[in-house]
């Protein structure tokens, strides 16, 4: 078979110098990220080892995964990094589902990877179809701009693994596969006789992700055979929304926010129990704001308090504040005059006084 030409990788996310680490999980996308990688680092200038977590799933089908990323990392010199987690457990107590703590789990080993220096930026292995599969998962979840901008080229993490703002970052988490599609990385493999390991679970339908891919996906090519590069357009357009919207959303949260509760007298308390956090507006100072700014002000706010609302929830939160368009009809389960209060999700309270809306979490 004639060699494939090599895969269409992002080099600006690898300038010379940079410490590359290859998450591989034996797949197809990893193994072949590795291997096109190994075949230019030289010429990158790149310094190149891999990583390996074991989800403590699968039984004696991740044990043979983790044995051929073993295998291979050893035929191609390539310096291996391990780690193994009982994903299953993790997934119980923090009552996360098996996909969300196992992704956890993997980001957690890439930043104490980055802390220890192995490494100054991670690569994962994100192709443009898992780009498009994503932000049709998200639109089916009702994501806003920030949602459908899907996987980041690049994620800066904290030492939990937790996205961070650059100066708080122990590294980088790079996708420098985002512009190759499924096929081309199968190709490439076939090219390089280099087999690859499938997982069984990606044929299960009781994961969302497996349904879009093998249901929906075939679906929208029918209608579109272009419908992936779309969709990664889509994505790009969102990012980019989501960069230029930011730093004024920014502005204006400190221009506005205040912290605390109004105590009698003047003054504002900090917080009214253990581990509270507060942050309040007053609600003549959000008015003059068009819509779009008022939205994304309270999304930040509760993103600040750590807890990301979705749209419909943002929409009770401004009817609730009497901010809503006069086009949203009224909610009977949203109270809109002084003095009430909306529970929304982990532990995230919305409140009404004559002159503030409050959101509060602890």
């Amino acid at each position: 078979m004639p060699k494939a030409p090599a895969l269409p990788i992002n080099t600006a996310l690898l300038p010379p110098g940079s410490r590359v680490c290859v998450a591989v999980s034996g797949g197809a996308d990893s193994t072949a990220l590795l291997l096109a990688l190994h075949e230019q680092f030289a010429l990158l200038g790149l310094g190149l080892s891999a990583a390996h977590l074991h989800h403590g799933l699968r039984g004696a089908e991740a044990d043979a995964d983790r044995e051929f990323v073993r295998a291979t990392c050893g035929r191609l010199d390539v310096p291996l990094h391990e780690a193994e987690e009982d994903v299953a457990a993790t997934a119980v107590a923090s009552s996360e589902t098996l996909e969300e703590a196992a992704r956890h789990a993997r980001l957690r080993f890439f930043a104490r990877l980055l802390a220890d220096r192995a490494a100054d930026r991670i690569a994962t292995a994100h192709t443009a179809d898992d780009q498009a599969e994503t932000v049709v998962m998200k639109l089916l979840r009702g994501a806003w701009t920030e949602g459908l901008s899907g996987i980041a080229p690049v994620l800066h993490v904290d030492r939990a693994g937790l996205p961070s703002s650059e100066p708080d970052a122990v590294g980088t988490v790079i996708r420098p596969l985002l512009g190759a599609r499924r096929e081309q990385v199968v190709g490439f493999l076939r090219s390089r006789n280099q087999d690859w390991r499938e997982d069984a679970t990606n044929a299960d339908p009781a994961f969302t992700r497996n349904r879009v891919r093998a249901q929906l996906m075939p679906l929208l090519r029918s209608f579109n055979p272009n419908i992936g590069a779309m969709l990664g357009a889509t994505a790009e357009l969102a990012r980019e929304e989501e960069a230029r919207w930011r730093p004024e959303i920014a502005r204006l949260y400190t221009e506005l926010a205040v912290s605390g509760r109004p105590v009698r007298g003047g003054g504002r308390a900090v917080s009214t129990a253990p581990d509270e956090q507060t942050v309040a507006f007053d609600l003549s100072r959000l008015k003059p704001l068009d819509l779009p700014s008022r939205r994304r002000l309270l999304r930040f706010a509760a993103e600040r308090l750590g807890v990301p609302l979705s749209a419909a929830e943002t929409v009770r939160v401004l009817l609730l504040a009497g901010l809503a368009p006069p086009e949203n009809l009224p909610d009977p389960t949203v109270p809109n005059r002084p003095n009430s209060r909306l529970h929304l999700r982990d532990g995230l309270r919305a409140e009404r006084s004559v002159r503030e809306l409050r959101l509060s979490r602890g």
